[in-house]
């Protein structure tokens, strides 16, 4: 079942989908703007805990069912080691690094991987105009976040000067961010054996506090003066991070991911670097090249194709991909959905 915005029991669904890419790209800018003043794994436990209890409090006034069973705490650590420690520290440390463009091409890059896992473990299946779309997405993010004279250079058949470079480039950080790509993605795919056993909303908060804890733990042993230079702005910027980028943006990515497309959800993760671009452009007068907007057209394009799939391929006469259903229907797959 691919994400039928319109068939959602959710009021302004199709906000709701778009909100999270939103608050992630925006929270890039917030953090950005920061992380001079404090030190990363403090702010990637910042981002997580906090956010954590919040989503904890609003599970028990909606009345969900708090985790029973070692499996569920089982699935639900593994969770929080990977998506949660492993995701943000890596962000965080990157975000040192390497330039927040570029990061964000490294970062966006996870629905492909995505999209491989849903396929091997869900049968989830694409078919060649998603197929396309990715790489469409794929080549959007990097003429966004890659340096336009590595583009010029691409297009003219001038590739020593890229080749010579590309060691300088992940010695830079930028493998840590494909590192916090692939965390992501792994983390995408547990939601769904984690949704076997708990409840979504209740197993996003406990696993932002899992891991969390263990990043403010590596802070501790391993930097000094986290919070001394931070001041009025720099709270309401980690704030912002917290509730917006981490609470609300992580309830509702994997709300929709326990029981959706992963595939088509995860594709609208192109969103964020253009989400980033326009509110550093706004915020931090960051100006877009005409390459990059010709990025930011291609990102729109490939989230278009992915998401409308089936219908554009009836239209074309192509034979629709298999899809694994993924409705409640299926007795197979109805522990999932139901979670």
């Amino acid at each position: 079942m691919y994400l039928k915005l319109t068939e959602s029991r959710l009021p302004f669904a199709s906000l709701l989908l778009i909100a999270p890419f939103f608050f992630w790209g925006t929270a890039m800018v917030a953090m950005k703007g920061v992380i001079p003043n404090t030190t990363p794994l403090f702010m990637a436990g910042v981002r997580l805990v906090p956010a954590g209890f919040l989503i904890l409090a609003a599970a028990v006034w909606m009345g969900r069912p708090q985790p029973q069973g070692w499996k569920a705490w089982l699935w639900i650590t593994l969770f929080g080691l990977v998506d949660g420690a492993l995701f943000q520290g890596f962000l965080a440390e990157g975000l040192v690094r390497t330039g927040a463009g570029l990061g964000s091409v490294m970062i966006d890059s996870q629905p492909i991987a995505v999209a491989l896992l849903a396929w091997w473990l869900f049968g989830e299946k694409i078919g060649l105009i998603g197929g396309l779309g990715l790489m469409v997405g794929v080549g959007g993010i990097s003429l966004i976040g890659l340096p336009d004279e590595w583009v010029l250079n691409a297009l003219t058949g001038d590739v020593s000067s890229i080749s010579g470079s590309v060691q300088q480039l992940f010695n830079s950080g930028e493998w840590l961010m494909l590192l916090a790509a692939l965390s992501m993605a792994v983390g995408t795919v547990l939601v769904r054996f984690v949704c076997r056993y708990a409840d979504p909303v209740s197993a996003t908060g406990w696993h932002m506090i899992v891991g969390g804890l263990p990043l403010f733990a590596l802070s501790g042993a391993l930097e000094t003066e986290q919070w001394v230079h931070i001041d009025l702005a720099g709270w309401s910027a980690i704030a912002y991070a917290t509730l917006f980028g981490s609470a609300i943006a992580y309830g509702l990515f994997f709300y929709f991911a326990s029981s959706g497309s992963l595939t088509s959800l995860s594709s609208l993760t192109f969103l964020t670097p253009v989400f980033a671009l326009l509110f550093g452009n706004l915020i931090l007068n960051e100006v877009l090249s005409p390459i990059q907007w010709s990025g930011v057209g291609l990102t729109l394009i490939s989230i278009y194709l992915i998401n409308q799939r089936d219908t554009l391929a009836q239209k074309l006469r192509l034979r629709p991909a298999p899809v694994k259903d993924l409705s409640p229907e299926d007795p197979e797959l109805t522990p999932i959905t139901k979670c």
